[in-house]
């Protein structure tokens, strides 16, 4: 029973594992996520009276932190 335990997470080890390799086989949509979220905190901090367009760009982003995210997972087979 343990042995087959230990080979379950050891496995399940793995394939988290071969899934982080593959996400760091792309450090331009890391960079451009990491750069986005922090664009996304800025955004959120700024003073809101813009006329609409602080809110229009907060919604960009956010839409953006989202492709990014699908690209990613598309490219990892997920």
């Amino acid at each position: 029973m343990f042995v087959i335990g230990t080979l379950g997470a050891l496995v399940f080890t793995g394939i988290g594992v071969g899934t982080g390799v593959a996400i760091a086989d792309q450090p331009h949509m890391e960079n451009a996520l990491h750069d986005l979220q922090t664009a996304q905190s800025q955004l959120q901090v700024a003073e809101p009276d813009k006329g609409g367009h602080r809110d229009n760009a907060i919604n960009l982003v956010n839409q953006a932190i989202n492709e990014v995210n699908l690209g990613i997972q598309f490219a990892n087979g997920q």
